[in-house]
């Protein structure tokens, strides 16, 4: 009689399979972690609790649907920690609660009996939603954008409807609503994402289907129809993928992402995402142990005959690939995952057999046949090209072999390379591999490179106020005088003259000698200002039998004027290529030579603008810039001298941007009395013995920067 038997390996793999539990829901972190789900009911409004490990930064970005009744919160960053997907409630409005994690986030589902709109409160780790009451609702004011119920009873068309691709291969359906209003249901079916907008009318222009297969997204098309007194969309992405749907406004948006697969890693997502198990195990063989993993995972495992051993371990609710680098670190263990295999091995005797394959590939490269290709430059100088791939970063064309290889060569030992400056060609002999990584690089380095123009604008005001008053007093005697009676008669011997200045009021000469105008007690006249000499006015009294006279002569000056000067050099350059452009005179002066005699040297009062920009891949431009605007000042005994205005500075300023990179103010006052003392404190008569001036001088100096890119790659205007 044959009594079957059953492995020893059997029975253990049977036994192990008894103490593994499997987890509803998918692994949690450390950190951000949604750790319960419950509800209650607090002076009539039902309140929902989400525990967390973590305070949220700020409120969740959520959705509500209409039809099935449902609302959605978004939170990025965090795990389902709960142990299961499904939180039964059935209180009030609330049936049940559903936590499903993508990639780096959770979302939360309310799962309503009827539709009403909510608020949300953060209560340090803890976030309050209030659902409002279904008789009373009325739209909750939160922060994200809420797919609206339609409360218009009339249908409404919609504006339009397009397609866009989006960073990291994503697909966007755009569409622009009649208003905020219109309820929008969203859900997946299968493969593919449906889309619904109620009370609303497609416009028959729209009703296509759209082929974006084209675009590179898992999008292939989107198919928009009407039913009833709704439009339906269906959207047909492929492949792994994932989705998002925003409002802002009357424009809603549905992205689908691609979902990033990690080959290497035996979980996609971030940190341990596999199901939870429990493993039990005293003294248990490593191979056993593997054995069960695979098992609970469909994993095909393959384990070397290096791997010895027995662990014993006790975890409880652990995802498995958590628990699986547990036992390969405790070990010493490593893996390679090619697909859905697992090949298992010490990780001394995988680092050798890399290292053995990478010999191998070395070897074979030594006696793989040369080949010889050309590359035709379009941008770039060819030996520049030449220089980097050798490794040299000269700039010496030429041929160039395995001698001259630097750092950072990428031909192997060897290749060579041949700049042919006549023609701008490049001639590289190596193996096939080797022209490939080549030509790769070629295509990103001979592009045209973008183009900058820089204007700059100096602007220089001035404003200048100058005022001066003065008098001149003082008398003659006349008794040696013979003749002359100049003047106007006032009564009897009293005579009045006027005139520019007392000197000719009267007359410098006679019948019998010279007047003496210079006998002047009081000499304070007014200065000029400006280079401008004061307007004098005078006025003479005497009396011809006295043979006495009196001048008093009065000055004054007032001067106002402004100024502006606007200069603007202006330069193109190439993205990060020092540009300079001057405009001025130089000016020569005198200099002692070793001999001891003098020779002529100039220099320069320039007007100069030196730049360097740099594109950044926001499209914003950063500039070093140097601004000089000089001018011949005084001359003096040694030449000319020079004044200068100079700016020095770096700055990042959008693309067609002005900015002011810098300013000078200058306020220079004077304010200045000369008097007679004594006689020029006596209040009114006073004036007559002082002198008075007052200057003010204003200048600024302010230097405008804009920048603007080339895109057509032609000089702007």
């Amino acid at each position: 009689m044959n009594i079957p038997i059953l492995c020893p390996l059997k029975m253990l793999q049977r036994s192990a399979l008894l103490a593994v539990s499997m987890a509803m829901s998918l692994a949690a972190q450390a950190q951000n972690v949604i750790e319960s789900v419950s509800g209650a009911l607090q002076g009539g409004v039902e309140v929902v609790r989400i525990e967390l490990s973590q305070p949220l930064p700020n409120a969740p970005a959520g959705f509500a649907i209409q039809s099935p009744a449902r609302i959605a919160l978004d939170f990025p960053g965090f795990t389902n920690g709960l142990g299961r997907s499904t939180v039964e409630i059935n209180q009030g409005n609330l049936k049940s609660v559903s936590v499903a994690q993508a990639g780096e986030r959770s979302r939360v589902v309310l799962n309503l009996k009827t539709a009403t709109t909510y608020k949300t409160q953060t209560d340090g780790k803890t976030l309050l939603v209030f659902l409002d009451p279904v008789a009373n609702a009325v739209p909750a004011v939160v922060s994200a954008p809420v797919f609206a119920e339609n409360r218009n009873r009339d249908t409404l068309p919609l504006k339009d409807l397009d397609f866009r691709r989006g960073p990291d291969n994503s697909g966007k359906v755009v569409v622009a609503l009649a208003n905020n209003q219109v309820g929008v249901d969203i859900r997946q079916q299968g493969q593919t994402l449906v889309v619904e907008f109620m009370k609303s009318i497609l416009p028959e222009g729209l009703r296509r289907r759209l082929d974006v297969s084209d675009f590179g997204t898992p999008i292939q098309s989107v198919t928009t129809f009407q039913v009833g007194d709704r439009v339906r969309m269906v959207i047909e992405p492929t492949g792994a993928w994932e989705h998002s749907a925003y409002q802002s406004d009357s424009q809603f948006v549905v992205e689908v992402r691609p979902q990033k697969v990690d080959a290497a890693k035996l979980t996609q997502g971030t940190g341990f995402t596999g199901e939870k198990l429990s493993l039990n195990f005293q003294n248990i063989e490593v191979r056993a142990l593997l054995q069960v993993i695979a098992d609970f995972t469909n994993f095909n495992i393959i384990t070397s005959d290096s791997v010895t051993g027995s662990v014993t371990l006790r975890l409880k609710d652990v995802p498995w690939d958590q628990a699986f680098q547990i036992i390969m670190e405790a070990k010493s263990l490593g893996m390679r995952k090619t697909g859905n295999v697992l090949l298992i091995a010490p990780k001394d005797e995988l680092d050798a057999k890399t290292k053995k394959d990478l010999e191998a590939a070395a070897a074979i490269q030594n006696l793989e046949p040369m080949k010889t290709q050309s590359f035709q430059m379009n941008y770039a100088k060819a030996a520049d090209i030449a220089g980097q791939i050798n490794g040299t970063g000269g700039t010496s064309g030429g041929s160039s072999s395995s001698s001259s290889s630097g750092g950072s060569r990428i031909l192997s030992t060897r290749g060579s390379v041949m700049a042919e400056p006549r023609t701008n060609q490049i001639f590289v002999t190596d193996i096939a591999i080797k022209l490939e990584q080549v030509q790769a690089l070629i295509a990103k380095l001979d592009i045209a490179v973008r183009q900058v123009v820089i204007e700059a604008r100096i602007v220089e005001a001035s404003d200048t106020f100058g005022r001066s008053l003065g008098v001149r007093l003082g008398g003659a005697d006349l008794r040696a005088v013979k003749g002359g009676d100049g003047g106007y008669q006032l009564s009897g011997n009293n005579r009045i003259g006027f005139g520019t200045s007392y000197g000719n009021v009267v007359g410098t000469s006679g019948a019998g000698g010279t007047v003496d105008t210079s006998g002047n007690f009081v000499n304070l006249p007014a200065i000029g200002v400006g280079g401008n000499s004061p307007a004098t006015v005078a006025i003479s009294i005497f009396n011809a039998t006295a043979n006495r006279f009196l001048n008093l002569e009065i000055s004054a000056l007032e001067a106002d004027g402004k100024g502006k000067i606007v200069s603007s050099p202006r330069v193109v350059t190439a993205d990060q290529t020092k540009a300079l452009i001057e405009q001025g005179t130089e000016l020569p002066y005198q200099v002692a030579t070793s001999s001891g005699a003098t020779s002529i040297a100039f220099k320069k009062a320039n007007l100069k603008l030196e730049v360097t920009p740099q594109i950044t891949p926001e499209g914003n431009i950063v500039l070093d810039l140097d601004v000089n605007k000089d001018s011949p000042g005084v001359l003096t005994s040694a030449g000319y001298a020079i004044d200068t205005k100079h700016i020095k500075t770096q700055v990042l300023v959008e693309n067609g941007g002005t900015v002011v990179i810098g300013g000078i103010f200058t306020l220079d006052e004077s304010d200045s009395e000369t008097r007679v003392p004594v006689l020029g404190d006596i209040p009114y008569l006073g004036n007559l013995f002082k002198s008075r001036s007052k200057s003010t001088t204003k200048k600024e100096m302010l230097v405008f920067i804009t920048p603007k890119m080339i895109s057509d790659r032609s000089v702007a205007r």
